[in-house]
This record gives C-alpha cells, sequence and structure tokens, in this order.
C-alpha cells in the first residue's frame, strides 16, 4: 500500500462542551485506536444537514471502529448559543457525540475554511484526508475500509462501542415543527419535522385531531398510519382541496388527501439532485434537493429547493417539475428568474402579484414578478445581519425561515435566529417588529385578526393579537464571525485542492471534469481573475485599494472509478462555495490553498 500523506491532528477543544457524551468530556487520546471523522458544521446551513444525512449508514455499518465527532463552528450569533446547538442536535437526529466551539477554536486549528468538511484521523491521531462540501462520503468509506485492514495488520485499531450517549426523549405534542396550515375547517396541520409526521391539530391549535405518518424515518405512500416521512417541511393547500407536502429530507413533494388521509408521491426519487442531473422531466423521474417550502402561485406549485438554492416548480396539470429561478450558485443577486442568485430560500408565500420568499443564508427578504423578475426587500448578502428596523436599505434580519401575507399588503416575515415576528409594508418601505421573544419561529398563519406562529424551539403553535404598533427594539447589527485571512495585494494564487478518491479518477471523456467560478464583494477587490474556468488553480489581483472583502470560490470536479473493465464506471461529483474574508496587508500571504478534496501539500 502506498504510504499516505498525514499530519498530526490538533485536539478537539471548544467552550461550549460536549453534546451527546452524557457529560463525559471527550479528547483525542479516548478516542485514540479508532477511526476518527470529523465533521465541522452549523446548523443553519443546508450543505451540512445533508452531510448529516450521508453520514448516517456509514456510521451504521461501521459502529465498532468509526466514531464521528460533530464540531458545531456557528455562522450566526444565535448558532453560538449552547442551548440552541442542543436544541438542534436533537432537531436533525444527530446521533453521534458533538462539540460546541462557539468561538471557533478548533476550526482554526483544522485551518477550516467552508461549511461543512470532513476530517479523518486515523487510528494514531493523524489527519490522513479532508474533503470540503458535500459529495465525499462514498471516498471516505473506501478511505475507512483501506484504514481498518491498515490498522488492524499494525495491531493499532480497537474495535467497541462508540462514545455515544441518547438524550432523555421529551414528552410534547409537537417536536419541533416546521411549518403550518390553516384548513378549511379551521383546525391546523402542521409539519412536526423532527417526529417526521403531519399532525392535525384543533383550533385552539393544541388537541391532537389525528396524525398522519407512522412516525419513523422513511420514504413510503400509503394509508395516513403506514405512510412514511424525513423531516418534512412545507405545506400549501391544492385547488383539489389536497395538501402537497414538502418532504425535505426524502428530497421529494408529496400528496396528502385530507379526507381520507392517503399520502402519494408527486416529484421526486427519494435521491438528492447532484450537478449534470436533469432539471425538468416528470416529477417522479426528476431528483430533486431539500424542498423546504411551497406555495400555489401563478397557476404552479412553487418550490423553495433549499439544497441547491433554486426556486423549482411543479405543473400539477401534467405532473412535471422544473427550475423557475436561479443558477445554483449562492449568494444574492436579482434580476431575470434564470440569472438570480439565492441563498437557500427557506419560505414562501403568495400574493396574486408576487411570490414573497425568505432567503434564509442572506438574512433577506425577497420577491419574484409575475413576469419572473427577481427583487430584494430587505438584505445586503450572506455576511451582514442583525435585529435592526427602519428603512428597508438599513433593516436587518436573522436568518428568517418563514413569510406570511398579510390582507394589507405587507407581509409578515418569521425572523427565526432573532425571536421575533418582523413586518415589512411595501408602500413605506419600512420593517417594524411585531413580536418577540417566539422562540425560533419557522412559520406563520393568519387567522382572522390573529396571526399563529410556530415557535418551533418551544414546540408550539403561539396565537398573537397583530399589533397596531411595533415593538420597539434596541438595535443591533453583526457580520459572520470569520477571521479574515491576510493575504497581500497584487498578484494571489488561488489553489482549489482536488484529488481523486483512491481507485477514481478525473472524467474527461466528454471534455474537461472541473470548474472554478470566482468573484469578490465588493466587486471592486478583484482587478483580474473574476469569472468561469476549467482550471483548478488561478492568478488573481487584488486592487491594493480596496482594504477588505471577500472572495466568492465555487468549485466543482468530477471523478469516476478507475477500472478500464468497467464499460459503465460509477461517477462522483464533488462541489463546495467558499466565502473567504481577506484583508490586505504588505507581509499577506500570495498564495491561497482552499481544499476540495485531499491535503494540501
Amino acid at each position: 500500500m502506498a504510504k499516505r500523506a498525514r499530519v498530526r491532528a490538533p485536539e478537539l477543544v471548544g467552550r461550549g462542551g460536549w453534546i451527546n457524551t452524557g457529560g463525559e468530556e471527550l479528547g483525542l487520546g479516548k478516542l485514540r485506536g479508532r477511526i476518527i471523522i470529523v465533521d465541522f458544521w452549523t446548523f443553519c446551513c443546508v450543505n451540512c444537514l445533508h452531510v448529516l444525512d450521508e453520514l448516517r449508514e456509514l456510521e451504521e455499518k461501521h459502529r465498532d471502529t468509526v466514531v464521528v465527532i460533530g464540531v458545531h463552528s456557528p455562522k450566526f450569533v444565535h448558532e453560538a448559543d449552547h442551548a440552541a446547538v442542543v436544541d438542534a442536535v436533537e432537531r436533525y437526529g444527530v446521533e453521534h457525540p458533538v462539540l460546541d466551539d462557539p468561538e471557533l477554536g478548533t476550526w482554526k486549528q483544522y485551518a477550516v475554511r467552508a461549511w461543512p468538511t470532513l476530517v479523518v484521523i486515523d487510528p494514531e491521531g493523524y489527519v490522513v484526508a479532508q474533503h470540503a462540501g458535500e459529495g465525499h462520503v462514498h471516498a471516505i468509506e473506501r478511505l475507512v475500509t483501506e484504514l481498518e485492514a491498515e490498522h488492524a495488520a499494525k495491531g493499532t485499531l480497537r474495535r467497541g462501542d462508540g462514545p455515544y450517549v441518547a438524550p432523555e426523549p421529551e414528552p410534547t405534542v409537537l417536536r419541533f415543527p416546521g411549518k403550518a396550515l390553516l384548513l378549511p375547517g379551521g383546525t391546523f396541520l402542521v409539519s412536526d419535522t423532527t417526529r417526521h409526521q403531519l399532525v392535525e391539530l384543533a383550533e385552539d391549535g393544541e388537541s391532537v385531531v389525528r396524525r398522519i405518518g407512522s412516525g419513523a424515518r422513511g420514504f413510503a405512500d400509503g394509508a395516513a398510519e403506514a405512510a412514511s416521512f424525513n423531516e418534512p417541511q412545507g405545506l400549501a393547500l391544492l385547488d383539489d382541496g389536497s395538501v402537497v407536502v414538502a418532504d425535505t429530507v426524502n428530497h421529494a413533494l408529496r400528496r396528502l388527501d385530507l379526507t381520507s388521509g392517503e399520502v402519494t408521491t408527486l416529484a421526486g426519487t427519494g435521491r438528492q439532485w447532484m450537478q449534470g442531473d436533469p432539471t425538468s422531466g416528470p416529477g417522479r423521474e426528476v431528483n430533486l434537493s431539500s424542498p423546504w417550502d411551497v406555495a400555489l402561485f401563478d397557476g404552479r406549485v412553487w418550490i423553495a429547493m433549499a439544497g441547491v438554492h433554486q426556486l423549482w416548480a411543479y405543473d400539477s396539470a401534467d405532473g412535471t417539475v422544473s427550475v423557475a429561478a436561479g443558477t445554483t450558485n449562492e449568494g444574492l443577486v436579482d434580476g431575470p428568474a434564470p440569472d438570480a442568485w439565492f441563498a437557500q430560500p427557506s419560505g414562501l408565500a403568495a400574493t396574486p402579484e408576487r411570490l414573497w420568499l425568505a432567503d434564509s443564508e442572506t438574512s433577506a427578504l425577497r420577491w419574484v414578478d409575475l413576469d419572473g423578475t427577481v427583487h430584494t426587500a430587505v438584505g445586503t448578502g450572506l455576511f451582514d445581519f442583525g435585529h435592526r428596523d427602519g428603512p428597508a436599505d438599513q433593516a436587518l434580519f436573522q436568518h428568517p425561515l418563514g413569510v406570511t401575507a398579510l390582507p394589507d399588503g405587507s407581509v409578515a416575515v418569521s425572523d427565526t435566529y432573532n425571536h421575533a415576528l418582523r413586518r415589512y409594508d411595501p408602500a413605506t418601505g419600512e420593517v417594524t417588529t411585531l413580536a418577540t421573544d417566539v422562540r425560533e419561529p419557522s412559520d406563520a398563519v393568519l387567522v382572522g385578526d390573529d396571526i399563529v406562529v410556530v415557535e418551533s424551539a418551544r414546540h408550539r403553535l403561539t396565537r398573537l393579537r397583530l399589533p397596531e404598533e411595533a415593538v420597539r427594539v434596541e438595535a443591533v447589527a453583526h457580520r459572520t464571525q470569520r477571521a479574515a485571512t491576510e493575504v497581500a495585494p497584487g498578484r494571489l494564487q488561488l489553489d482549489v485542492i482536488f484529488q481523486a478518491p483512491a481507485g477514481q479518477k478525473l472524467d474527461t471523456r466528454y471534455g474537461p471534469s472541473t470548474r472554478l467560478l470566482v468573484s469578490s464583494t465588493p466587486p471592486e477587490l478583484l482587478t483580474h481573475g473574476e469569472g468561469a474556468g476549467t482550471d483548478l488553480s488561478r492568478a488573481l489581483e487584488l486592487n491594493p485599494a480596496v482594504p477588505e472583502g471577500v472572495l466568492h470560490v465555487s468549485a466543482m470536479a468530477a471523478s469516476c472509478d478507475d477500472d478500464p473493465a468497467n464499460e459503465y464506471p460509477a461517477c462522483h461529483v464533488h462541489q463546495q462555495d467558499w466565502g473567504v474574508p481577506v484583508r490586505l496587508t504588505d507581509s499577506g500571504a500570495d498564495r491561497l490553498p482552499l481544499v476540495l478534496a485531499g491535503l494540501d501539500a
């Protein structure tokens, strides 16, 4: 076996402490002899949630040799709250130890630059691989198998039970509910996300009328008690009286017959959409990616496709799905639908003239016109957020997940990480706060003169009277807290590191198998090197007159099994977007390495 490059792994430390260990403090010394997969994640990030799902099968298959350690590394201020991290670990069914690292100490020690990032540590405590983004578990699985054989032969592999200790379940009616829908009879349908069910509640918003779904993760159609979901979210009433459900982790749209309780599948295959997959076609034949909300607008069911930063649409007349807006690039760019950029759209609300959306990662409120043009009402980009009322061009949200159209033409925003309900009035261009101390609101529905808020982290629906006057709050503003990389003005060599996994090679059968897209905020930061190309290395020129900014880098590489005897080799797409804060100093580096897969030599 070829000698494997490796470096000594830094210790795992975080001021927030350990979760899912029964109170035990862990460290690399206690885990020596096991293969460790360190998952750097944050709970706002849909790509991180994809990786959690990708890891489940690997964790089960190698549970006596592999220990997955989540290192929670926050982007938003709310994500540095330890109680919120504990909630997220339960909300997303994380069944491995998690280190809460609110100050990004371990993130910095491992030189991580992107969410999510996976690091593999061998049984002797050395880093042997690093991968940024999702879709790498097939390569990690192969590496784990090699490490098991290698260290079993050396006598350095230790088998046994892992350190995970399950928390005690809480007896609540709902558990981290996602979205709600007012049904024609006055009852509420709620997506009980963590319990993988839909729950119909009486008009009081508390008493259970019925549950739809078995309560176990799964993807099965059928009667109410036999059907299964996987972390369902958005709900919308169709013209025929049925309900369409965004079945998020199944990457599917489901249909609920309210009369019979029967569940069927409208769109999605159960597999996640990846670059190169079809972007339109018969609903049951096209892969989707983490549909988070749905709304009936302009004759079609629009889908907030959080997993690929796009809006899609389902046409019930012919059963087809297609991309409606967005490029898959993550960011905030307005304009014609095919050219717009979104960042994890998570909430939708339709009026006859506009489709409103909560674009969570840019902390933005946006809308789409009937002609397909995308606009931004509130929000500036991926890095600025806070709780500030006032004119829309100065107002700030923090990772909103829901939006609700109000009768006067304004909209209510479920400002999730600010624990607030906000209001934007297009007539005045003003943002105000309607209510505070609503714990992680993820949706709201209008009921007469009241608004019923889904308090996700309090596991309940809360009825509020729409106030005539706004609540006054002290304005705060934040910027994503990541240390800027010091770089020299002038020439900067950008190298995206990609090493094809063992047994694979770059797929060049149909031309270049790599892609690199570079831009900056502000645009004046780059005087040369912006744009798309196929080489994963590029010489950039940084403007010495711009002291700091953000480099946006998107890279993709496709690799296939390297076996000439296999006529149809399995192929995999590796993709990641980075937003790298940089500060220009004369003593700064003249090279910026970003690891997509492998180790930087």
